[in-house]
């Protein structure tokens, strides 16, 4: 099944803005005798995975690396993100593209009722939980059982609290994991997450599969999110999934792993439209690089270029290995060099875009065996994660990587959490929001503070709401303000405090 750059399906009644409703007759009269009274889950699966997968990616270079010392703008005199300077209007886009593909989701959903297909509806509840996650974990309380309601008169709708949320999609995840079934087939068309890259006489069996272990991994990633709340009961929870893979598989290799292969045949295309504007007035952050010249690692070769400084000897710019430059450096910060910067192919079609890997899944069994909630060698996940990170990205694994004697002190496993979370910072390179979510989980990787920082040299822990919504859905913005205890950058949502 193909999928297209513009969709008209399902377009979503906006949460922001008020609609008039069409009357009765003008309904009537309006109906297209020659459309399609209702379209099949399958219509609308790719639009949705394609759409909200690209829209991560760009965010992530958008948004995650600057934030998270990846790579910054440069030059860059003053502001910017980097320096913890987000704007109000910073969450817009994502406010507006989640809500309009969960509308969509919500039709895939009751279309896959309407028909009968479990496997649809689970897909369809998996992609929910996946989306209202990013959603929620980017502003905190939002509008969820009463969103996208518009054909029900619900213009102004009420918000739920980020417990709610969580619980509901961890409920619909656990549900959706009971509900595939790989003995009926995905028979409206081929999805291009999995069953495109997946052949044989057990291929719709293998793809259903692996939309199972995406479903039961992305549960174990939202319940280690919410931990800290022992009213979640996310340890014993985790433990359940990983102590019984029959009943609860996760991503067992980088095969299992949700990336979108992105082929840059229409409309299947990167989102950028000029790889050039990925890397023109940018470079890559000292902190990024530094750790992986620490670790000798082959990803380099594969994320960012060398960088240069003239000689004048010769008059040419020369190789002087990769360096970055510090992030919120001073605005009159000089350099006498060319800094590193990120290869203009990451977003080149044929490139991925990441939704949830295997090397997260073993980041997040390393962290729970080195917690004791499972009984495992969080070493041998430790290994498996950065093994599969590596191989993710078309590298080949050092045999020497951990016991190198240059770099192993900075390799090995060490027996620290600070270990973990450093190696699944890279494990999760370009994928959406998900190293500023961790790093406000666990305050890990311990990233240098610079000279230009802004906001009191305070992370920020979430986007500002929409203005549209504060000024048009006021006493339920209101309402959900005082319950989160403001709307600023720095108001923690409900699973950081």
């Amino acid at each position: 099944m193909t999928i297209f750059k513009k969709f008209t399906i399902a377009a979503i009644i906006g949460l922001s803005s008020l609609h008039t409703s069409c009357t009765d007759e003008f309904a009537e009269l309006n109906t297209d005798p020659n459309r399609l009274d209702q379209v099949s889950p399958g219509t609308l699966l790719n639009p949705i995975i394609y759409e909200v997968a690209s829209f991560n990616t760009e965010r992530s270079d958008a948004f995650t690396f600057d934030l998270m010392q990846v790579s910054l703008p440069f030059p860059s005199v003053s502001g910017g993100i980097h320096r913890y300077d987000v704007s109000e209007s910073a969450g817009n886009s994502t406010w507006n593209t989640y809500y309009r593909w969960l509308k969509n989701i919500d039709e895939m959903e009751a279309a896959a009722e309407a028909v009968g297909d479990p496997n649809y509806k689970a897909i369809a509840l998996t992609l929910n939980a996946w989306v209202y996650s990013l959603l929620t974990d980017s502003f905190g309380d939002v509008p969820m059982e009463e969103a996208g309601k518009g054909d029900e008169k619900i213009y102004r709708p009420a918000f739920n609290t980020q417990k709610e949320i969580y619980t509901k999609i961890l409920a619909d995840l656990e549900t959706a994991n009971t509900l595939f079934d790989p003995t009926k087939t995905l028979r409206y068309g081929t999805d291009i997450l999995y069953a495109v890259n997946t052949s044989g006489t057990n291929a719709n069996q293998l793809t259903v599969d692996k939309w199972r272990k995406f479903c039961n991994s992305l549960r174990l990633r939202l319940l280690l999110r919410v931990s800290n709340k022992p009213e979640m009961n996310a340890a014993a929870k985790m433990a359940e999934i990983v102590n019984n893979p029959t009943q609860h598989p996760v991503f067992g290799s980088n095969d299992d792993s949700a990336i979108l292969k992105i082929t840059g045949v229409t409309p299947n295309i990167s989102p950028w439209g000029r790889s050039i504007d990925f890397t023109n007035a940018r470079a890559t952050a000292e902190f990024f690089i530094g750790n992986l010249n620490n670790f000798d690692d082959p990803r380099r070769a594969k994320w960012i270029t060398a960088a240069t400084r003239l000689n004048p000897a010769t008059n040419k710019n020369e190789s002087i290995g990769y360096k970055g430059i510090p992030s919120a450096f001073a605005g009159s910060s000089t350099f006498d060099y060319t800094p590193s910067n990120m290869l203009r192919s990451l977003v080149e079609a044929p490139m991925i875009s990441v939704l949830m890997t295997y090397a997260e899944v073993e980041f997040i069994k390393a962290e729970l065996a080195f917690k004791g909630i499972i009984a495992s060698d969080p070493r041998t996940h430790y290994e498996k994660g950065v093994k599969a990170s590596i191989e993710q990205w078309g590298a080949v694994m050092p045999a020497d990587y951990f016991t190198k004697a240059t770099t192993a002190t900075h390799t090995a496993y060490n027996g620290t959490l600070e270990r973990i979370m450093l190696q699944k910072y890279y494990a999760l390179f370009f994928n959406d929001y998900q190293q500023w979510f961790e790093y406000r989980r666990t305050g890990l990787p311990v990233l240098p503070k610079g000279a230009g920082l802004m906001n009191n040299g305070v992370m920020p822990v979430r986007f500002k709401y929409p203005t549209t919504v504060a000024s048009l859905n006021r006493d339920n913005y209101l309402k959900a303000v005082q319950n989160m205890g403001g709307d600023d950058i720095n108001t923690k949502v409900w699973w950081e405090k």
